[in-house]
């Protein structure tokens, strides 16, 4: 039951603060929307500030199993359609799962304000991407599906318009489908100008 009422709290915690930002969000409104009291709240967390880093944890692990990390790697694609389907599995996870989309739009406000959420910004937002292509590519490149280049240079040429496209569904959803078409077409766009012809 505790465990239910902590899992409760940090949901509620990620929805206002998505919604509000963490200084937009106190600790009154946050115990009402849960139908609970003040010491309540404080048998499970002692302060405004643990709810935060325990959301930032949760944020953390959830991203690192379901999306993938430097530490999560997918597995190298057997072909160059392969990429294409990896990639567009990726892009539709990260923008049709709410919790997901709620955790980039917490970083994206408190990344000013938080130096936790900052690091944690750059690194979803950019730097783990990389990190994450990297392997991917230099693993296509042995396997003879991609011309041979510095990795991590295709890895952040790849992420990066893909990323941008991501955040535009955040900010535009009524053009979330139009802006995943295109990220589908730029992945097809990259292998025509990176895949070796005989892949």
């Amino acid at each position: 039951m505790a465990k239910d009422t902590k899992e409760r709290i940090l949901a509620t915690a990620l929805e206002m603060f998505s919604r509000n930002g963490y200084v937009g969000t106190n600790i009154r409104e946050l115990t009402a929307a849960l139908g609970l009291v003040k010491s309540s709240m404080y048998k499970h967390f002692e302060s405004k500030e643990a709810i935060w880093n325990a959301l930032l944890d949760e944020m953390i692990a959830y991203y690192g199993v379901r999306f993938g990390s430097a530490e999560n790697l997918p597995p190298v694609p057997d072909s160059l359609e392969g990429l294409v389907e990896m990639t567009m599995r990726l892009v539709n996870f990260t923008v049709h799962d709410e919790k997901i989309v709620m955790t980039r739009k917490v970083l994206a406000i408190e990344q000013f304000r938080d130096e936790r959420a900052n690091m944690l910004a750059s690194k979803h937002f950019l730097t783990g991407l990389t990190e994450m292509f990297t392997p991917v590519f230099a693993g296509m490149m042995d396997k003879g599906l991609i011309k041979r280049d510095d990795p991590g240079m295709l890895a952040f040429a790849y992420t990066a318009p893909i990323s941008a496209l991501i955040h535009q569904c955040d900010r535009e959803p009524e053009h979330a489908e139009e802006a995943i078409a295109r990220a589908e077409a730029f992945s097809r766009h990259f292998i025509k100008v990176y895949g070796m012809q005989s892949a």
